[in-house]
């Protein structure tokens, strides 16, 4: 079976595998207070040209994400985010759990816009008791998107200033932020990120890494005691150094941009393939995710050998499903599905 569903079926990449094997034996500080992890902070920092930002390293992405937004919302706060967003729909309630609601907004594509963000905060702001409902506080995005869509610079800088205006912080999930930055639309690069973000970080997990996540935190009112809320979400890893290490090894000499802009190439083949079929899309994705609309007939033949991912139903007879490719997809894994691709279409 030839595995295209999701971006974490792999391990890590061999670099970072040797560098933990080279490693293994030193004797370090733990919880992160190592030369290593001081090192992947010292080169992240140069990527995001931000060199007041503070960086911390975490074990996931719902981990992540919950330990953040726990760390920035008062107890009547609640999480702005897409219908689809990640903490909205794949995180058991993750979010809930911590006594914060997600405030969700309609969204077609994954994205939600500047104008959104604003018609919601000032309809509670302009409720004639605003007290009896729950307060947003912060905004929560994910680049790419969980449809695999991108924001453009002139939309994040769009949200960043209403949030500005709103007093309300802006987070955004990087769980696959190489792949974005690999994107043939993308016109934001790390320093943007770091610029027009309170809060992201740059996931690690879905690409190349064994595990891990790194916050990058650039408003300063939102650094103080947050490896308390760390460490008190269980996110305190006692050997941090494996953390550092895969980290430092990424940003070292670019390894994140190569094996992102990798797995963007396979998944720009298999977009190709399904146009060239004549299949349609769900979403209009250029990164690592694509959601072709296939017959039932389609997918069950090439479930007899690639595995993938149910989206949704589109009609009684057509599927959205989803292709993703990672760091370590295989260029001939790819040739021999465009190839049964095009010969299933032609002999049916």
């Amino acid at each position: 079976m030839i595995r295209f569903e999701n971006d974490y079926t792999e391990g890590a990449h061999p670099r970072i595998l040797q560098r933990l094997i080279e490693t293994n034996e030193e004797q370090t500080a733990g919880y992160g207070m190592d030369a290593h992890c001081e090192k992947a902070k010292e080169y992240i920092r140069r990527e995001c040209e931000a060199e007041e930002a503070d960086i911390h390293f975490l074990v996931g992405g719902t981990q992540t994400n919950t330990t953040i937004i726990a760390s920035i919302l008062r107890s009547h706060q609640g999480a702005v985010a897409a219908e689809s967003g990640h903490i909205a729909t794949h995180e058991t309630g993750a979010i809930e759990s911590t006594g914060h609601k997600v405030l969700t907004i309609p969204s077609e594509n994954g994205k939600i816009t500047a104008e959104q963000v604003k018609e919601l905060v000032d309809a509670h702001w302009n409720e004639a008791s605003p007290e009896h409902s729950v307060q947003p506080g912060l905004v929560y995005i994910s680049n790419p998107t969980e449809n695999g869509t991108t924001y453009t610079k002139a939309e994040l800088e769009a949200l960043s200033e209403v949030c500005g205006e709103s007093q309300l912080p802006l987070v955004l999930d990087g769980a696959r932020l190489g792949y974005g930055l690999s994107s043939v639309d993308n016109d934001i690069t790390l320093a943007d990120y770091a610029r027009l973000c309170d809060v992201f970080y740059i996931g690690g997990t879905k690409v190349g890494a064994m595990f891990g996540e790194a916050v990058v935190i650039t408003n300063d009112s939102l650094k103080k005691d947050f490896r308390y809320i760390i460490k008190q979400r269980g996110g305190l890893l006692a050997k941090g150094r494996l953390l550092g290490i895969q980290f430092e090894t990424l940003f070292e000499d670019g390894l994140y941009y190569e094996v992102s802009k990798h797995a963007v190439e396979m998944a720009s083949i298999l977009r190709r393939a399904f146009e060239e079929n004549g299949f349609a899309f769900r979403y209009d994705s250029t990164t690592n995710q694509q959601f072709p609309i296939l017959p039932e007939y389609v997918m069950t033949e090439l479930s007899k050998k690639y595995s993938f991912s149910f989206w949704e139903k589109v009609d009684a007879t057509h599927s959205a499903v989803r292709f993703c490719t990672s760091w370590s997809t295989k260029k001939e894994h790819v040739d021999l599905f465009v190839n049964d691709l095009h010969q299933l279409c032609v002999t049916s």
